[in-house]
């Protein structure tokens, strides 16, 4: 595990997030982050580092929503938009949203989905910070990217708490820039 930056961030991942191996299929190894989430300090660190991906270097807030992916994306990227005063909007797995939505199917590492967002829940020109807790093939995050476009709106940054460098996230996603509190 290299740490990136924010090192109370960094430091409560690699002490906190716990390998499951062969989760959810074989060859698969699932970073477990609910012992982070359970642990008050650990997961404060985890904010406090994703939220500067929202903020320029003088600390103003740049961002006019934050995007939370399903399903550990919502659990962070919630409190990240408290933190940062902005709106939080969550994009789930198809059929979740009751209103008239914008789809994006893509690939996983280990297999497909399909992505929505409601159609009226970023305004064009808005900003927009995603956030997810793994960036590993990229799929999640360039569907997410797409949606946001769809919506008329800009993403700005993408926020993870750990990045797979033996895959290909940063190459699916173009040039927006990723900011990784720690790469395995």
């Amino acid at each position: 595990m290299t740490l990136v930056g924010h090192s109370r961030a960094a430091a409560a991942l690699q002490r906190l997030v716990v390998d499951v191996p062969d989760y959810p299929e074989p060859g698969v190894v699932f970073k477990d982050i609910m012992p982070l989430l359970a642990d008050h300090e650990g997961l404060s660190a985890v904010v406090e580092a994703l939220a500067a991906s929202g903020r320029d270097e003088h600390g103003t807030v740049v961002v006019d929503k934050v995007v939370g992916m399903e399903a550990r994306g919502f659990i962070l990227g919630a409190p990240v938009a408290l933190a940062l005063g902005v709106g939080f909007v969550p994009v789930r797995k198809a059929g979740k949203l009751p209103r008239e939505t914008h789809a994006v199917s893509y690939a996983l590492e280990y297999g497909e989905a399909t992505l929505e967002v409601q159609r009226d829940a970023l305004a064009p020109g808005e900003r927009v910070l995603l956030v997810d807790d793994v960036l590993a093939t990229g799929g999640t995050a360039a569907a997410t990217r797409d949606l946001v476009a769809a919506c008329g709106a800009t993403t700005t940054a993408i926020a993870v708490l750990m990045e797979l460098s033996f895959l290909p996230g940063r190459a699916a996603i173009g040039d927006v820039p990723v900011s990784s509190v720690v790469i395995v």
